[in-house]
């Protein structure tokens, strides 16, 4: 099991966030800066992230450390590159994400692969990796960046998206479980429409500009309800009244009709050729 030597006070601890080059990650990073946390910025796009660290640099120590999830390899190299710089993670902010737009076999097998490594196996490596050294010091956060996808009926097209974010959320209750009584909190952020370029990247900008403007947060707004989550214990928030309260019918009203209603709206933000 991989260890690393905490410091005497865990408050000197640093936040590892990925996918920290924009969106959501970005402001994660933003405000754990303003709480005066130390961090470490990991994404593919080491410009970005180098000048997200000459933003923050004035208020926290910033460390780049650029990765592609993608490679299988990543999560044992950005272990050992925290552990080299004798930093210790205290916590841990799984944020890395993107969406295959289409059917299930509209994209080639690579393509899954690559999204199921940085979605999924990544998160539990990462977690496996950090998660030692918080416990032998008695205090950690993991903050898992999930969605309102994971919480509703599926729906055609982006076919892994909604099945590995409801993975990560069942993942994160789990280890909030296992970790109870620890000094560790584990939650799964489940924001619903974002302002961000998720959905530029993933070529659905124009469909989801119809949706209504009232069911859109910041990533500002995401961000900050996420990491007061995580520091108040809360094991899993979904950001925003609307979105709250479309989990809930999802929840609550009889499956076949909820189905329906999503799949109903569905097209608004799913591409399903």
């Amino acid at each position: 099991m991989p260890t690393t030597a905490p410091p005497d006070r865990a408050r000197s601890g640093h936040a590892l966030i990925t996918g920290a080059s924009s969106g959501i990650g970005a402001d994660i990073a933003r405000e754990y800066a303003r709480r005066g946390k130390p961090l470490v910025l990991v994404a593919r796009r080491e410009e970005r992230l180098r000048a997200l660290a000459d933003e923050l640099g004035g208020q926290v120590p910033c460390t780049v450390i650029a990765s592609d999830l993608a490679d299988p390899a990543a999560p044992a190299a950005l272990f050992a590159a925290t552990s080299e710089r004798g930093i210790f993670v205290d916590t841990l902010v799984n944020n890395a994400g993107y969406g295959v737009p289409g059917r299930f076999l509209s994209a080639d097998w690579k393509t899954h692969a690559d999204f199921l490594q940085v979605l999924l196996t990544s998160v539990a490596e990462l977690t496996w990796r950090f998660l030692p050294a918080m416990e032998a010091a008695g205090h950690g956060r993991i903050l898992n960046v999930a969605s309102l996808a994971g919480l509703v009926p599926p729906t055609a097209g982006h076919t892994l998206y909604g099945a590995t974010k409801a993975w990560l959320i069942r993942f994160s209750e789990t280890l909030a479980e296992e970790e109870k009584g620890r000094g560790i909190h584990v939650t799964a952020l489940c924001p619903g429409m974002t302002y961000t370029e998720f959905h530029d990247v993933n070529g659905m900008r124009a469909k989801v500009a119809k949706l209504p403007k009232s069911i859109w947060l910041s990533s500002a707004e995401v961000a900050r309800l996420g990491v007061d989550a995580v520091e108040s214990g809360r094991r899993v928030v979904v950001t925003g009244r609307a979105n709250r309260m479309i989990a809930g019918l999802s929840k609550y009203l009889p499956q076949p009709l909820a189905a329906a209603l999503i799949g109903a709206k569905s097209k608004d933000f799913r591409d399903s050729d």
